[in-house]
């Protein structure tokens, strides 16, 4: 889809909101995601939480933080943007790609 539509959109365009719902895992999203469906779970807004608020956002943030490391790390490799095979096997080049970096990762730490 064209970049000047929201995530949120395409997402619910393209059913993935729903098929999330339905899957019955749990959802870790951005605050763009707020009202997707009570399925998911995004962080409190507003500048003055109370302190549980900004614990579970802590949490939240804690929790989301490897996949986003990942998917930057996914970008990185620009071998998805290259892509000349059926695009539904690019999960599996992703997850792939995936396991060498937290390879790469554990032998770093």
């Amino acid at each position: 889809m064209p970049g000047s539509i929201h995530d949120l959109k395409a997402a619910r365009n393209w059913g993935i909101i729903r098929a999330l719902a339905a899957c019955g895992l749990i959802v870790l999203a951005d605050k763009g995601y707020v009202g997707a469906d009570p399925a998911i779970s995004t962080p409190y807004k507003d500048k003055n939480k109370p302190a549980s608020q900004k614990q579970a956002n802590h949490a939240h943030t804690k929790l989301r933080g490897p996949d986003e490391h990942a998917n930057t790390q996914l970008k990185s490799w620009r071998i998805l943007t290259k892509l000349r095979r059926c695009p539904f096997r690019a999960g599996h080049l992703a997850k792939a790609i995936s396991v060498l970096q937290n390879r790469e990762a554990s032998a770093h730490t």
